[in-house]
């Protein structure tokens, strides 16, 4: 995901690649670098929101959700049914309150299920992906 950033009158163009146990791809003016992400766990598998998810769907045991974390607009789902993602691999991309969030794996596995469909508006708590 490309960001063009401004710190004082310094403009930025920053790519962010792939985040992989705390450790981003970053880009920054053509120069790569690792990132190390200090609150990596607090901000990739945030805690639950106490809501029933507007999805039927129950996974089975074993199996983890990618939920919204906050009301918004799904812009793309990266993977698809049968896909092989790693803990921390991008799943599907949200946009809430005029910003891009990744939403992110919290394990290796299987995607099972995919709930929703690129464009669809989501609530907090609402089930997007199921990965086993």
């Amino acid at each position: 995901m490309l960001y063009k950033i401004r710190i004082g009158d310094e403009k930025f163009e920053v790519e962010v690649g792939g985040v992989k146990d705390g450790l981003a791809s970053v880009t920054v003016n053509d120069v790569p670098y690792k990132v190390e992400i200090e609150n990596y766990n607090s901000v990739a598998f945030p805690a639950a929101m106490p809501r029933t998810p507007a999805s039927t769907s129950v996974p089975m045991p074993g199996s983890v959700s990618v939920i919204a974390p906050i009301p918004g607009v799904i812009l793309d789902i990266v993977v698809q049914v049968g896909d092989k993602v790693e803990t921390g691999q991008t799943v599907a991309i949200i946009e809430a309150m005029k910003m891009e969030n990744n939403l992110v794996s919290s394990k290796d596995g299987i995607v099972r299920e995919i709930l929703v469909q690129k464009g669809a508006k989501v609530k907090t708590g609402d089930l997007i992906i199921i990965i086993g």
